[in-house]
């Protein structure tokens, strides 16, 4: 199918170049659009996906919603909800589909594409991210679907397009994000590594998040999408203690002292995707994210699928 929508495209080349209109467009499979919603209108975009680990195959299936709204031209505000299901290899699967953290969202939209201008669309976006999942005090780890930390996220988001010598559009996007999380209070096991009877505390570390996309319009039903991003994950702790010893003290057993270290890490992500889009409103995106390349990572493999509507 991907050599014939170029051979479509090839075909185009004495064509007229393509106006913006004549594109239709789901956006990539992982880079967030800066592009602001006209006041009053609205986005719905649900993601499925399994994020498939080997040596031995486990399952995470997921999936997030998109739910914005434009509250003025220049600010769209919404929230992503989030739910999964986890198949571990060799332990028990969770025990039902369970809720995940809550993102709060609201975007401001600093500049706007305007053909026959050299500025892209540029927005700055805020995201707060609750701990609404499962995070400690788990019956079983596959349970755990919650960081249990608040996360802020602080982002920019840039969009412009460029026409390819057979007049078809190129759009492109650059997406640049930080995020820093609050301390936890863990009990328990939890997803932080601890088992039953710990007690004491976790510090998430900070990310950063740089991700460069580009959507090609073969035609305009049409577009071939790929992310290329880099993470940076910083150390992420756990300082507590399980009881332990039989020697009374003040505060009832002695307790076993207990740190663990997930250490930095950093990976590169390709996510290659096809869109096809019904009308300008409404589209669907199919893709896979692929992480192999980096340090202290779990290599993975995530096909997804994503329908994009705009009313």
């Amino acid at each position: 199918m991907v050599c014939a929508l170029l051979a479509a495209s090839a075909a185009a080349a004495d064509e007229v170049r393509e106006l913006r209109d004549e594109a239709w467009w789901t956006g990539p499979l992982l880079a967030p659009s800066p592009a602001t919603l006209p006041q009053g209108h609205a986005l719905l975009e649900p993601y499925l996906f399994d994020v498939i680990t080997s040596g031995p195959t486990a399952h995470d299936f997921g999936s997030l919603t998109y739910l914005l709204y434009g509250v003025t031209d220049r600010v769209t505000a919404g929230l992503i909800p989030r739910f999964g299901y986890n198949q571990p290899s060799g332990a028990p699967s969770s025990s039902g589909v369970g809720f995940g953290d809550l993102t709060l969202q609201a975007g401001y939209g600093v500049t706007e594409y305007q053909d026959g201008r050299s500025t892209p669309a540029v927005s700055v976006v805020v995201q707060e991210t609750l701990p609404t999942g499962g995070y400690d005090r788990l019956s079983r780890a596959s349970d755990g679907f919650g960081a249990g930390a608040y996360t802020t996220t602080l982002a920019v988001y840039s969009q412009d397009y460029f026409w390819m010598p057979n007049g078809r559009i190129l759009r492109g996007r650059l997406d640049l994000s930080y995020a820093f999380s609050s301390s936890v209070s863990v009990q328990g096991l939890s997803v932080y590594g601890t088992g039953d009877g710990f007690s004491g505390r976790a510090y998430p570390g900070n990310s950063f998040t740089a991700d460069a996309a580009g959507e090609y319009s073969v035609t305009s039903n049409w577009v071939l999408a790929l992310d290329m991003v880099y993470q940076h994950n910083a150390n992420t702790r756990a300082s507590g203690s399980f009881p332990g010893g039989s020697a009374p003290v003040a505060a009832g057993t002695m307790a076993v002292p207990y740190q663990s270290e997930s250490g930095s890490s950093w990976s590169i992500i390709f996510a290659p995707a096809v869109e096809y889009s019904f009308s300008s409103a409404v589209g669907v995106i199919t893709g896979v994210r692929i992480i192999e390349i980096g340090r202290n990572i779990t290599s993975s493999v995530t096909p997804a699928v994503a329908v994009n509507m705009v009313f």
